[in-house]
């Protein structure tokens, strides 16, 4: 498969309130945002033209800015409309949108307070994050030697570039290992979630999560507890040490990108895909193509 970089690429990219053609839209190499991480992301998903949850994204990209120091220079409602802008452009009918801001390039030190905020918003057609072969077998996972830092030492609540390091390293390890992607632990040894997505496991007739306490409360996976509690599975949030995996007949991922993705292994310990995940993805797909459910 032909492999197109993302810097050569044709259409446009909503840049700081305009539409910049795909190719020009760049910045300086002494950016704020490059040298120091003071950048926020997020990752939205378009089916069938429209953004799911979009006003919440936008919300959470403001926040995330606001919890690294400085704030973005337009409104949710003014976010909304520049994506459904860029989306119509492209003419994107299923795909990604990744809206960012950064500091820029006025004072390249650790204090940065005047640099200017700069926002961008870029789309395109994405296939699933992860094979259809892997979302059948189930996605095998081993455990990540970094672990989510304590609230107290990162901005934990924010989607930021910099809290992204540590995933990268571990999921390439875990490819280099043969595996799709690796579990973290928090800072305190219990079960946080995976490189890029939030995790689910079915114990007895419940279904149990971490507690987002030190890590992203994903939209995706808010979504996912919402539609389990309406079809009278209990859920609950706590605590998991890796042991209690033992006692887990159904794992599997949530996220923007892994919408819900099946774990079929975590190191030693192994899981089916069963009624419960297969019956929760069924709502999922349903929710997102529901039209009142986007924008």
């Amino acid at each position: 498969m032909q492999i197109i970089p993302f810097d050569d690429r044709d259409g446009v990219i909503w840049m700081n309130g305009t539409m910049v053609p795909w190719r020009d839209a760049k910045v300086h190499v002494l950016n704020h945002g490059l040298h120091y991480a003071s950048c926020v992301f997020e990752g939205e998903r378009v089916y069938d033209s429209q953004v799911f949850k979009l006003g919440e994204h936008s919300e959470r990209l403001r926040k995330s800015a606001e919890l690294i120091g400085f704030t973005i220079p337009y409104t949710v409602e003014e976010l909304n409309e520049a994506t459904k802008q860029v989306v119509a452009a492209q003419q994107v009918e299923n795909g990604y949108v990744r809206p960012f801001a950064w500091r820029g390039s006025e004072k390249m030190a650790i204090s940065a307070q005047h640099n200017k905020i700069h926002v961008a918003i870029a789309t395109w057609p994405w296939p699933p994050y992860y094979s259809d072969e892997s979302r059948q077998k189930g996605l095998r996972l081993c455990f990540a030697d970094w672990r989510r830092p304590a609230p107290e030492s990162a901005p934990t609540a924010s989607k930021a570039a910099g809290l992204y390091m540590i995933c990268t390293i571990s999921k390439h390890k875990a490819e280099s290992a043969g595996y799709q992607d690796a579990l973290m632990l928090d800072y305190r040894g219990y079960i946080a979630e995976a490189t890029g997505a939030n995790i689910f496991m079915v114990i007895g007739d419940e279904l149990h999560t971490p507690l987002a306490d030190c890590f992203l409360d994903g939209i995706t996976r808010r979504t996912i507890i919402d539609l389990a509690r309406k079809q009278g599975i209990t859920v609950i949030e706590r605590h998991i040490k890796p042991e209690e995996l033992a006692k887990a007949r159904e794992v599997f991922l949530t996220g923007t990108a892994a919408e819900i993705t099946p774990v079929g292994e975590i190191g030693d310990y192994t899981f089916t895909l069963g009624d419960v995940t297969k019956k929760l993805t069924d709502s999922y797909h349903k929710l997102v193509r529901t039209k009142v459910a986007g924008y």
